[in-house]
């Protein structure tokens, strides 16, 4: 028997896993890591499956090839690179570069392989780029970069010191953190009440981390932004304004406040659902608490106003002197400084330098909404997207208007994906790149670590050798980037990327990267590097998070623009609608929010029985009156139709849904004609982005508004 320990690399948390393995190299047990520094021992059931992605029968060992018939054959390596590298060279050839678009999906956020996905979209030189940022974060990463000059620099909650936190749409316990890397958050939220502090859920769900936290304000979907600028107005007219040392580097407070001032609690009340001297109450505890820290996630960013939730809060945090502060939001310090990697090549950020060829949405950080990809896919006319190239990705299950990515991709003349399954969009390819598994390979978090609520480092061991005939992602990247050049200089450029392969490895990358990072040589003395990490062998804690501005800023003057034009554009327009007389749904209708179980990752962990089994979890959540209402009872079948599509679906009556409120969970909708998924085929559930709106969307950034739309819900 042997032991291994190492990251989790399922979700944002990395917790650290004690892998047990038997003379043959099988798994036989998994244990959270008790040493480990961040994680001390939590797992969640994502961490047990993990396994189950090394041996999953239906997971691709080799290339395939879509054949007529539409199924898929195996073929060589080479025979499938030849095939994509004519293919792309041939369709930029005929139609231009921008014929060809890129989409890479959340799992990149789990590769090694960073560096060289760029390369690949360099190489094809197209504007057509989206990404899982526009379906998730890109309200936060737009005031990221407004504020601070990097659309990477994100503060997180320092909560091991915090007295008190405000959860703004978020349910970390479920989701172990998003733009936060903090495992268990249970215990966590436990530990700040076990000191006499306080937690506080805003969320129209009485969720699982509103639960715990024992303090819920059930706020109406959709209108975070009002109740944050009333609880700012109230927090400016009682004297509470108090930035402390962030009034030396940051500009634009008083016109934040003059934006705000108007939003009283009375006039936010009957909007967000929530009485005005609780408003009041709220801004007090959070203003005068010793040390607080207020955070907000993906709940806000999926609604029209997601820009203005996610600048809302970061001012929250300025105005009463909690930024950059022990207990308050806080920056770390990564051993790999990617966002100084970042701002080095000048990519900090981008808006607003282009917009997409049909509905002229703006390009964010280079990339276009992904609810126009389908219009891009399916107009026809100069500059038409006709092949597709995906990372890691499932656009008709993750994009809004699934239907109609699912008809678009159809469509397309060409697709290529780099993904170990035949799912609901690789089925449509023509080749599918199967990479060995990030278990199957060292494993260092170069994103997920520089939003640590801790300073720590670890690279993480392989857990089985990888198939001698596999590829790594980075070697597909590589391999695809060396065979799209169309013209003498591009191909031999292409020719000096592909001989300098060795010096573009990750491990290579990695230990330049962590010796002249923060935690590098210093003062003449060694620091981190590879060979540190690989002898440490778990995860090293090199402390907890210390303040960083005004160095950490990337603004030319080193200074924190905290009211921008754009964003004060955005909350009078939100504070406009929020408050119009006919903002409130229709009698019938419900307003439709997503959620999700610990036991999944989106739509990609499906196919493990260990995490499927038992109950249906896709339901639709519905208020008991909101049942009674339609003759509805608990798990009877209904009909959820919005103006887009319909499911059917069984109905889960809970009083944890606010009055008009109703959820069902992302990433379901399998068992689609084509796909090779033997667990999830046969646990399908409906995908709520059937029912989402690629015509919602977040106002500055395009972002996918999934949360707030308007539905209605009838028994079957």
């Amino acid at each position: 028997m042997a032991t291994v320990t190492r990251a989790c690399t399922l979700c944002e948390a990395g917790c650290g896993l004690t892998v047990t393995l038997d003379a043959a190299g099988t798994i036989t047990a998994v244990e959270g890591d008790l040493a480990d520094p961040m994680s001390q021992g939590y797992l969640c059931p994502k961490g047990v499956a993990i396994q189950d992605v090394l041996t999953d029968p239906d997971r691709l060992r080799r290339p395939v090839v879509r054949q007529p018939d539409g199924s898929f054959v195996e073929v060589a390596w080479d025979h499938a690179f030849d095939l994509v590298g004519k293919r792309l060279r041939s369709i930029r050839r005929a139609h231009g570069n921008d014929a060809v678009a890129t989409y890479i999906g959340n799992p990149a956020g789990h590769s090694m392989a960073a560096f060289q996905i760029g390369i690949l979209v360099d190489a094809l030189r197209t504007t057509n780029q989206y990404s899982a940022a526009t379906t998730d974060q890109a309200p936060q990463s737009l005031v990221s970069w407004l504020l601070f000059g990097n659309q990477y620099l994100f503060p997180v909650p320092d909560i091991d010191r915090t007295d008190h936190l405000l959860i703004v749409g978020a349910n970390p316990i479920i989701s172990n953190g998003s733009l936060v890397q903090a495992p268990d958050w249970r215990r966590r939220i436990g530990a700040i009440r076990d000191r006499g502090g306080h937690v506080v859920v805003v969320d129209p769900r009485r969720t699982e981390t509103a639960r715990v936290a024992g303090n819920h304000v059930a706020v109406r979907p959709g209108t975070d932004a009002l109740l944050l600028a009333a609880i700012l107005a109230v927090i400016d007219a009682e004297g509470l304004v108090t930035p402390g040392r962030a009034s030396d580097w940051t500009d634009g407070i008083p016109a934040l406040l003059d934006a705000v001032r108007h939003v009283t609690p009375e006039l936010a009340a009957p909007v967000v659902g929530v009485a005005p001297e609780r408003i009041r109450e709220l801004a007090r505890a959070f203003a005068t608490a010793p040390r607080a820290a207020a955070y907000s996630r993906i709940g806000p960013c999926q609604t029209r106003h997601g820009s203005v939730v996610a600048w809302l809060v970061i001012a929250l945090n300025v105005v009463t002197g909690n930024l950059d502060e022990p207990g308050g939001s806080m920056f770390t310090r990564p051993a790999f400084d990617l966002q100084r990697m970042v701002g080095i090549s000048g990519r900090t950020g981008s808006w607003k330098t282009r917009h997409s060829r049909v509905r002229g949405l703006a390009e964010f950080g280079g990339e276009f909404p992904a609810a126009t990809l389908a219009d891009e896919i399916l107009a026809t006319g100069d500059g038409q997207v006709r092949a597709l190239v995906i990372f890691g990705g499932n656009p008709v299950l993750s994009f809004p208007n699934g239907g109609r990515m699912d008809e678009a991709m159809r469509e397309l003349d060409f697709g290529v994906a780099v993904d170990f399954h035949i799912n609901e969009s690789t089925r449509h390819c023509d080749v599918i790149l199967p990479p060995i598994a990030s278990t199957e390979r060292e494993h260092y978090d170069l994103i997920f670590h520089t939003w640590a609520v801790r300073n720590v480092a670890r690279l993480s061991p392989a857990l089985a050798a990888p198939d001698p005939n596999g590829r790594t992602e980075q070697d597909i990247l590589m391999e695809v980037a060396t065979r799209v050049g169309v013209g003498p200089t591009e191909r031999v450029a292409l020719w000096l990327l592909g001989r300098a392969r060795g010096l573009l490895d990750p491990l290579r990358i990695l230990d330049i990267g962590l010796r002249l990072g923060p935690w590098g040589l210093r003062r003449g003395r060694a620091g981190l590097s590879v060979a540190k990490l690989r002898a440490a062998g778990r995860t090293m804690d090199l402390g907890p998070l210390a303040r960083e501005l005004p160095a950490r800023l990337f603004t030319s003057d080193k200074r924190l623009a905290l009211a921008p034009p754009p964003l004060l554009d955005a909350l009078a327009l939100a504070v406009a609608e929020l408050t119009a007389a006919d903002t409130a749904p229709a009698a019938d209708e419900l307003l439709l929010l997503g959620r999700r179980r610990l036991r999944q990752k989106n739509s990609y962990l499906h196919n493990s029985q260990r995490l499927v089994k038992g109950r249906d979890r896709c339901t639709i959540l519905l208020h008991p009156d909101d049942a009674d209402s339609r003759g509805i009872a608990d798990g009877d079948p209904v009909v959820v139709t919005s103006r887009v599509g319909k499911v059917e679906l069984p109905a889960q009556v809970s009083d944890e849904m606010a009055i008009g409120v109703a959820s069902i969970p992302h990433g379901w909708g399998h068992g689609r004609p084509g796909s090779v998924q033997q667990v999830a085929d046969t646990h399908p559930g409906v995908s709520v982005n059937d029912l989402t709106d690629d015509h919602q969307l977040e106002v500055l950034t395009g972002n996918a508004a999934f949360n707030d739309l308007r539905v209605t819900v009838q028994r079957a």
